[in-house]
C-alpha cells in the first residue's frame, strides 16, 4: 500500500480542483494521483467545511474514543457483577 499524502499536499491539490481550472483527471494527473483519489480527497474537504452531510475528523476521533471508553466501562460492570456473584455465595448460611 502507497504511503499517504502529506495533508498540505493534499490541502493544495483540493484547493486547485475547487477553483475548476481544469477538468479532475487533469488535475489529478498532473499530481500524480488517480482521479478517485482526488474525488475521495474532495468529498473529505467538502464534508470537513460542512457543505456535505458526513462524520469530520474530529467526531470520527471523538467517536472512536467514545466507543473505546464504552468497552472499557462494560469490562468493568463485568468484572463487578461476577465478584458480587462470587462474594453473595461465599457468605450463604450453612456452608
Amino acid at each position: 500500500m502507497p504511503r499517504p499524502h502529506p495533508k498540505e499536499f493534499r490541502d493544495d491539490v483540493v484547493a486547485v480542483a475547487r477553483r475548476g481550472e481544469a477538468p479532475i483527471a487533469q488535475i489529478a494527473k498532473d499530481f500524480g494521483i488517480s482521479d478517485s483519489c482526488l474525488r475521495n480527497w474532495l468529498h473529505a474537504a467538502d464534508v470537513q467545511d460542512g457543505h456535505r452531510p458526513g462524520v469530520t475528523v474530529n467526531e470520527s476521533a471523538e467517536l472512536r474514543d467514545l466507543k473505546r471508553r464504552n468497552r472499557l466501562l462494560e469490562q468493568e460492570v463485568e468484572v463487578l457483577r461476577r465478584a458480587a456473584a462470587y462474594l453473595s455465595q461465599a457468605h450463604l448460611p450453612g456452608k
